[in-house]
């Protein structure tokens, strides 16, 4: 291949990935401030608010829907948070379906004496968002609220997804999902990549674009709920078709949800790998949303999430190019810091092995678990190996780690 091709598939492929982690965010920022400015504007001509309204009389039905799998280490406190849940009772309903378990779930909710919960079991495991879909047949309500059964919800946080409902362009909304460390656990970089995530939303939910949603904590109007195919990530995909559809998806940072991070390296990784397939899913279930013609919401799409999921072999390709440029005198240092990088990859994976923290380390190994689950997760859904329903990551200490965030915060 010739040299300049070689020159420009790696420069392309390092500028594309650069553009995807620093420079997106400094076009969001500056389209934001644009907007801000925008708004600015209207409001001193027209002296209008420019704040969203919430009306303190705007109480609409709700229910409150959990899949549950095998949860017997966190279902006692999920269901207790539950219950603590600042919204008028006569006006919220509760259901938890059991997806066929195979642990101690059933009986311990068996002995919760409350009837403010209804349980349905299934004998068939289908998978979350089938148990979802049954659970929101068996309601009326106007907002259906969608949570984890390893996730805590902030007293508030209900309100807070719900208030946004009483502007009928809404169609969903997503809360914030505090991620924090258990015990023996080392949030460092995942917690900076989620504070990096959470900016991101924040920006997008700014300009009206924000597209996906999270499992923690997600509201979206019942009338809009018509998932047409099963999907491996439900929360991403619901509110995306939401978006792409013509109703706001609004992000509000102030709905809490606390999710433990997964106590172990391989629990992580192995959650990555299933996230990553369920991304791939998506993307070629929609390649219509990268259709340059939908403005905003295709340049997030593409930006924030398609960019993020071809990083790996952006990476890959960048590295072959610069082996074959290996001769040339300024590319014998380029493929020398890129080794070096995943060296001190491999040095953190094996300082975690030892059960010791990779400190300087951590960043480069982060960087490159996450990369190498999302190609794994492309082959596991390329060969048709990642089913719809899947073993819950096992967590302890939930409720704990909630009341450390409210003190936190």
């Amino acid at each position: 291949m010739p040299t300049a091709l070689l020159e420009f598939l790696f420069w392309s492929c390092i500028g594309a990935v650069v553009y995807h982690y620093a420079g997106y965010p400094v076009v969001l920022f500056f389209l934001a401030q644009m907007a801000q400015a925008k708004s600015d504007l209207a409001y001193l001509l027209r002296r209008r608010s420019r704040r969203q309204s919430f009306s303190p009389d705007f109480v609409p039905r709700v229910a409150l829907l959990v899949s549950a799998y095998n949860e017997e280490e966190v279902i006692q406190a999920k269901v207790k948070n539950t219950l603590a849940i600042d919204y008028p009772a006569d006006s919220l309903d509760v259901f938890i379906g059991l997806d066929s378990p195979t642990d101690s779930t059933p009986a311990i909710l068996a002995q919760i004496p409350t009837g403010a919960i209804r349980i349905h079991q299934f004998d068939c495991r289908r998978g979350k968002l089938a148990v979802l879909c049954d659970l929101a047949r068996g309601t009326s309500a106007e907002i259906l609220v969608f949570t984890d059964a390893n996730t805590m919800l902030d007293r508030s946080c209900v309100r807070n997804l719900v208030r946004h409902f009483v502007d009928p362009r809404v169609g969903a909304v997503s809360g914030e999902e505090v991620r924090v460390a258990g015990t023996g656990t080392d949030a460092g970089a995942e917690s900076l990549y989620w504070r990096y995530e959470s900016a991101l939303k924040v920006l997008e939910n700014r300009l009206n674009c924000s597209l996906g949603g999270n499992g923690a904590a997600l509201a979206v109007r019942r009338s809009l709920f018509h998932p047409v195919k099963q999907s491996i990530v439900e929360d991403f995909q619901i509110p995306l078709e939401i978006r792409f559809n013509g109703h706001r998806v609004v992000y509000d940072p102030e709905a809490v949800a606390v999710e433990e991070i997964a106590p172990t390296f391989a629990a992580q990784f192995a959650r990555r790998v299933r996230i990553g397939a369920g991304n791939y899913q998506t993307l070629f279930n929609h390649l219509e949303y990268v259709n340059p013609f939908r403005g905003l919401l295709a340049f997030s799409f593409l930006s924030h999430r398609v960019l993020r999921w071809f990083v790996p072999f952006l990476m890959l390709l960048a590295l072959a190019c610069s082996v074959s440029l290996v001769g040339h005198r300024s590319f014998i240092a380029i493929t020398a810091a890129q080794c070096l990088f995943y060296a001190m990859a491999v040095l953190g994976y094996q300082l975690r092995k030892a059960h010791k923290r990779p400190l300087l380390l951590a960043g480069p190994l982060y960087f490159c678990a996450m990369n190498l689950a999302l190609l794994l997760g492309l082959f596991r859904y390329l060969a048709g190996r990642q089913a719809l329903a899947w073993n819950p990551t096992p967590r302890i200490g939930a409720e704990a780690l909630l009341r450390n965030t409210r003190s936190d915060r």
